[in-house]
């Protein structure tokens, strides 16, 4: 018995603003409008004053108190106390919810071909499309819905991995750095070849491993033999000969480098002697100078002595009332010693004189050196300044690729759409008479039973080449009565290009079948439609409301072995009764 398709009581329930004017395929009316959000009604409620608002804007609305309403106030009909929202005040309007679902809805994200009702579009494609846009929360990137967990596990460059080995938390950009000094980073020994040692325990395992391979003790002296530590004394005794010439040959390098340094440091230590030796009796002769001047009135010690040998009583001089000059020969010594500290002195003017040419050369030296830093740090500037906007350039150029890829993603997901209608209509009958190959049954109906795709519409078929425009539309996993038990089955009327030329309603008889691989008993239902019902109308959208069989079989019949279900594929036909036609 023909039924129409049912309308699931949760199908309106989301507690979302309306729905985005987009998605609407044909005119957009200003009643199916909330006017609050200004978008196509979700589950609309009607407040006393006659206008409409989703359950969502009118719940926020009123949240915080009484509200004006603010489309009574702009279309100038306010009136208290009927303009004024408040809990309690409006009530579900079932007609206008009942309305919008049924009006034609086609998907907002570009690329995507869907189409059907409102009533579709929130139950089994809105935030479900594959063609939808997000944004990463991670890198901040745009991907497509269907790229989010690829993207999330493989692409994302700021993606958090753990390591395998030691389990601690990383990003994905830092792999390289972990590997070298996560500690248990599985390592292979180079001498036993054992592998999986964790890198905490190698340096351990090394020291007690007999075929890690080490140098010889003798590297020191030129052996460059590297030996198996379990093999280290066998190499020694073996090759005792050579280390003591290399010992030999080293000892002798030391006594010729000793030999040559001391010939130089003895030099330097009798130079430094005779300096001080020369120094030494420079200031003796310089002492018995002074020492050797005699004073006149002042007797030696030796006329002393003799007088006093030959006169017991000898009377004292007479003092002297005046001194007397003293000698030219110390005249002549101060002279002397005067005009060796002026020769001095000069020579400390000249070495001052010479310093200060130096300093003077050492500042222009300064000054050229500042003026050369003052140009570096110029051109230093003006470099930096460069490299930011090649910066700049290479971040606009990598965004124009981007750009570019997404671009070419669109292309190529056109050019399959293209593809897939091209095998559409390359399947596209026109006798009436249909049959559906559906094929990899076995995920389809999973995908069903989750709620990802529970139902799938056929390519469209016609009654003749400008005749009625038909498609099927089937549930694996039933629909309305038959969900979770049955398979239903549903025939469509579909807007054609030349539906002005035919008769209204559409009154031939339908057959449904699934076909039965070994050609014993195929699984039949016919109907004839009921012309009163609207889903045999002419069309105003792109297809009108599915009719058919909600019990059209049993899912009891598909599990287990079975004809109908061959190399998971099965087989469903449709003929449409041309008599009268």
């Amino acid at each position: 018995m023909a039924a129409q398709e049912p309308s699931p009581p949760s199908s309106m329930e989301n507690n979302k603003p309306g729905f985005p004017k987009k998605i609407l395929a044909n005119k957009l009316e200003d009643k199916h409008l909330c006017n609050c959000c200004q978008n196509i009604l979700r589950r609309p409620f009607q407040a006393q004053c006659g206008h409409r608002f989703c359950s969502y804007c009118f719940n926020r609305t009123v949240g915080s108190g009484p509200q004006k309403c603010n489309a009574c106030i702009k279309e100038d009909i306010f009136e208290e106390p009927t303009s004024i929202l408040k809990q309690g005040c409006a009530f579900p309007d079932n007609a206008a919810r009942r309305e919008v679902e049924n009006l034609p809805a086609v998907c907002i994200n570009e690329g995507c071909a869907w189409k059907g009702s409102i009533k579709d579009y929130e139950l089994s494609h809105e935030g479900k499309c594959e063609f939808m846009i997000l944004s990463c929360p991670l890198c901040k990137e745009l991907i497509r819905f269907n790229e989010q967990e690829r993207h999330n596990e493989r692409v994302c460059p700021e993606r958090t991995l753990n390591c395998k080995y030691c389990k601690e938390p990383f990003h994905f950009k830092n792999i390289k750095a972990h590997d070298e000094i996560c500690p248990k980073y599985p390592m292979i020994c180079e001498g036993c070849a054992k592998k999986k040692i964790p890198r905490e325990k190698y340096v351990d395992h090394i020291k007690f491993c007999s075929k890690f391979r080490t140098p010889c003790r003798y590297h020191v002296v030129g052996c460059d033999m590297s030996v198996e530590k379990e093999k280290i004394h066998d190499h020694e005794r073996a090759c005792a000969h050579e280390h003591l010439n290399l010992l030999l040959h080293y000892i002798m390098g030391m006594k010729v480098s000793l030999e040559g340094l001391q010939p130089q440091s003895l030099e330097l230590a009798g130079h430094k002697a005779h300096e001080l030796h020369q120094a030494l009796r420079d200031l003796e002769a310089r002492v018995s100078q002074l020492s050797a001047i005699p004073v006149q009135g002042v007797p030696s010690s030796s006329s002393s002595s003799s007088s006093s040998s030959s006169c017991a009583v000898a009377p004292p001089p007479p003092l002297p009332t005046s001194f007397t000059p003293l000698p030219s020969s110390v005249g002549a010594a101060l002279e002397l010693q005067l005009h060796s500290e002026k020769t001095k002195v000069a020579d400390l003017g000249r070495r001052c004189q010479d310093l200060e040419v130096k300093a003077g050369t050492f500042e222009d030296v300064v000054c050229v050196l500042n003026r050369e830093v003052e140009r570096f740090a110029t051109t230093m500037e003006a470099s930096n300044r460069q490299h930011r906007l090649d910066q700049d350039k290479i971040e606009a150029l990598s965004n124009k690729v981007r750009q570019l890829e997404r671009q070419v993603g669109v292309k190529d997901l056109t050019v399959a759409e293209m593809e897939g209608r091209l095998r559409e209509m390359s399947a596209t009958t026109f006798d009436g008479v249909f049959i559906w190959r559906i094929s990899d049954i076995t995920k389809k109906r999973q995908d069903a039973i989750a709620g990802r795709a529970p139902a799938m519409f056929s390519p469209a078929f016609y009654t003749s080449k400008y005749g009625y425009k038909m498609c099927l539309r089937i549930y694996l996993n039933g629909d309305g009565t038959g969900r979770g038990t049955h398979l239903s089955l549903f025939f469509v009327v579909m807007r054609g290009m030349n539906d002005a030329l035919l008769k209204w309603p559409f009154n031939q008889k339908v057959t449904l079948m699934l076909l039965d691989q070994s050609n014993r008993e195929h699984i039949i239902d016919a109907f004839r439609p009921d012309i009163t019902s609207s889903s045999f109308q002419r069309p105003v959208s792109e297809m009108n409301i599915a009719s058919g069989c909600p019990l059209f079989c049993p899912l009891s019949k598909l599990e287990g072995k079975n004809s109908y279900i061959r190399d998971d594929t099965i087989f469903i036909k449709a003929i449409v009764d041309l008599t009268g036609l």
